[in-house]
């Protein structure tokens, strides 16, 4: 049992510190999250799925303000609490709600929007500040 323990602690150690080295999870901010859903108007439609990933991408590139950058697809629901309705889900991290703000405004976010808009039927924003101890 101790041998399967030490080797599960290794595996651990290597995955996090693999991910460490491909530059996951060392910018997240715990300080303000920004969550977006996208609903896709045809969310089959590849190329327009392709002209939105383009634009976000570049978008979060020239962000001055995001920190953790999560672009995702919702894998297929296998719970009933679990939605997968949306198309594409967004999350970010910032440093303050003053830095999502900025945020908000920069001309990088606002050229995403302006590009974009069109493709999308519904967004679903969740905020949330980190509760410190």
């Amino acid at each position: 049992m101790r041998k399967i323990m030490l080797l599960l602690g290794f595996v651990l150690v290597s995955m996090v510190s693999k991910a460490q080295e491909n530059g996951i999870g060392q910018d997240f901010d715990p300080n303000y999250v920004h969550t977006v859903f996208f609903w896709m108007k045809d969310p089959a439609n590849e190329v327009a799925n392709n002209k939105f990933e383009v634009s976000l991408r570049k978008f979060l590139d020239s962000s001055k303000y995001a920190k953790t950058q999560f672009i995702g697809r919702p894998p297929k629901a296998t719970r009933d609490v679990v939605d997968d309705s949306f198309t594409y889900s967004l999350v970010l991290s910032f440093e303050s709600a003053e830095a999502q703000e900025n945020y908000q405004k920069e001309a990088a976010h606002l050229v995403f929007i302006e590009e974009s808009q069109e493709l999308w039927d519904k967004v679903v924003v969740y905020d949330a500040m980190g509760i410190h101890e």
